[in-house]
């Protein structure tokens, strides 16, 4: 990497700027395995940094509440196009802020507060915004949750449908934060219209992979699909409702003037370039190699002892319970990243420990493939995780320094894409 590849930034503001490129650094020399996180392209990155930033633009394109939105309007109506494009959906709203405002605009579009939300348990691998107590979601609406069998860690839809048609919920959430399984869109949509409720494709984590078609799609079946753009879509911080043409008004009134203001222009933008990269035939070679790296993953992990919830995955994700370890998974975490390997500590399912001092560990494949690392990889990735743990029971030190240093020598054969250097 370059000395100072942010020079007016270095110029007007040095400390800040030696922040930025400490992150830099970091990013280049770590195996990220943290299952939400990517990198985006240079062209995700330039577009994110542009002069669309000191446009204001409240309002829809063709009605905005301010003037000189000629190329504003041209910019959202190329992303929404490539949105219903890439996913084949009929509307889309790419104005979100994030995937949490997003969430919480589905349930005022389609709830009133009281009203009672279906959505997977944040212990069992579900969101903060389907539901649970402490997030808005759960303050404002009743949420209730459902989870997955102790002797498989699959959802157990039979729990779904029985609770679906006994508290007759107004929205029904699939999909979560640490579900590594193909989710059986068709099932809960059934469910679904047993029981009358919208249901909602939270694609967040596997957006990309849907994209790439290494997933099934929800849009056959889903009333409303909502997802952030940053994790395997490879795009800015942002994130995406889409739906069918009936759900388009009510979902458009609750994202603005509902809960937001302008859009994040410089951001809708960069959702527009992601968009298009995903479209490509790369892209789709990209999500099956995250596939195939989280399988070989978890095969790796598997034969070496790991206890993988559900067994293994299907998707980019890995929940690994270190509890026949005798390893609590923030340890574990923090070792591995003094070790090179950036990962995040995560609650199982039925977790008998605190939740900010869970038994898991959560990893993914999604940025270690950005970086080009193979299947043929993944034996010395697991070799690495299963040393760190070692070592964060021991508390062996030298063993981490060690396991760094192999791991930034192998980093430096893969650049990371997206960063200066």
């Amino acid at each position: 990497m370059t000395d100072r590849p942010h020079p007016a930034l270095s110029a007007a503001d040095p400390e800040l700027a030696e922040l930025v490129f400490a992150e830099e650094r970091l990013q280049a020399e770590t195996l990220r395995m943290i299952a939400s996180e990517n990198y985006v392209s240079r062209a995700v990155l330039e577009a994110s940094g542009t002069a669309l930033q000191n446009k204001y633009s409240e309002g829809y394109a063709g009605r905005r509440y301010y003037e000189g939105q000629q190329n504003i309007d041209r910019v959202e109506r190329l992303a929404v196009a490539r949105a219903k494009d890439l996913f084949g959906v009929e509307h889309a709203n790419v104005q979100p802020y994030s995937g949490s405002p997003a969430n919480l605009a589905v349930h005022l579009a389609f709830a009133e507060p009281g009203d009672t939300v279906l959505g997977m348990s944040l212990p069992m691998g579900g969101h903060l915004t389907h539901g649970w107590g402490v997030s808005a979601t759960g303050t404002w609406f009743r949420g209730v949750g459902y989870g997955v069998r102790r002797d498989t860690g699959l959802v157990d839809l039979d729990e779904v449908r029985e609770l679906a048609l006994k508290e007759r919920p107004k929205i029904i959430f699939c999909g979560g934060t640490a579900v590594p399984r193909t989710i059986d869109f068709a099932a809960y949509a059934e469910i679904a219209r047993e029981s009358g409720a919208v249901l909602v494709a939270d694609i967040a984590h596997i957006a990309g992979l849907i994209a790439g078609g290494a997933h099934p799609s929800p849009v056959p079946y889903a009333d409303v699909i909502s997802t952030t753009t940053h994790k395997t879509l490879r795009g800015p911080r942002g994130a995406m409702l889409m739906s069918r043409e009936e759900h388009a008004r009510a979902l458009d009134r609750a994202v603005f003037p509902g809960l937001q203001g302008g859009p994040h222009n410089q951001t809708t933008a960069a959702i527009a370039v992601a968009l298009h990269e995903a479209a490509s035939p790369a892209f789709r070679e990209y999500a099956h190699a995250v596939v195939a790296n989280a399988r070989a993953l978890a095969d790796e992990l598997l034969a070496r002892g790991f206890d993988l919830v559900s067994g293994g995955t299907d998707n980019h994700l890995i929940l690994m319970d270190l509890t026949s370890r005798k390893v609590p998974g923030k340890v574990a975490a923090k070792a591995l990243d003094r070790a090179g390997i950036v990962v995040n500590h995560n609650a199982v399912p039925y977790d008998p420990r605190k939740p900010f001092d869970p038994s898991g560990i959560r990893i993914g494949t999604p940025a270690l493939t950005s970086r080009g690392l193979g299947t043929d990889r993944m034996s010395a990735v697991a070799d690495w995780i299963d040393r760190g743990v070692r070592a964060a029971g021991s508390g062996d030190e030298d063993a981490l320094a060690a396991i760094r240093r192999e791991v930034a020598e192998l980093m430096a054969a893969h650049p990371a894409p997206g960063l200066p250097g």
